[in-house]
């Protein structure tokens, strides 16, 4: 596999369960073109398995609730609109977790919420207002 993407590699099959700790990741040194830039596994190492399986679970819960909230929209328009958004997001987040454990080819697709760069942070946060205002016109039981 490519430099990076066998990086990234190492970095998932050193971080251990608990991590490295903050700062403590060696595929920054010398090992990677750009870390702040690539693939955001090599700075999760710090935080280990554990801590890439909450992000996983936090992307799986986002993607839940996103469905929830689309399926009782108030019209069919809020319902395709929060579903076609909340899809978006979820297969940016599956690709990009796909790529960085080598099993798809290197897409250059972002983590949502996570990699570096401004326009696409920008962007999912506008969507999130999106599906915000869905949630709050919608058919669900406020308590």
């Amino acid at each position: 596999p490519p430099t990076t993407t066998r990086q990234s590699l190492y970095a998932i099959g050193s971080g251990g369960l608990l991590g490295v700790g903050l700062g403590q990741s060696r595929q920054k040194y010398l090992y990677l073109p750009s870390p702040r830039t690539t693939y955001l596994r090599h700075r999760l190492r710090r935080a280990g398995h554990g801590g890439g399986l909450v992000i996983i679970v936090l992307f799986a819960l986002l993607i839940w609730r996103g469905v929830y909230i689309s399926i009782h929209a108030k019209d069919k328009f809020g319902m395709l609109l929060g579903l076609g958004i909340t899809f978006q997001v979820g297969l940016q987040a599956v690709l990009n977790i796909c790529v960085v454990t080598n099993t798809i080819p290197n897409t250059g697709i972002s983590l949502p919420f996570f990699s570096y760069g401004g326009t696409a942070l920008l962007m999912l946060l506008g969507e999130m207002g999106i599906l915000l205002n869905i949630s709050r016109s919608s058919n669900i039981e406020k308590t």
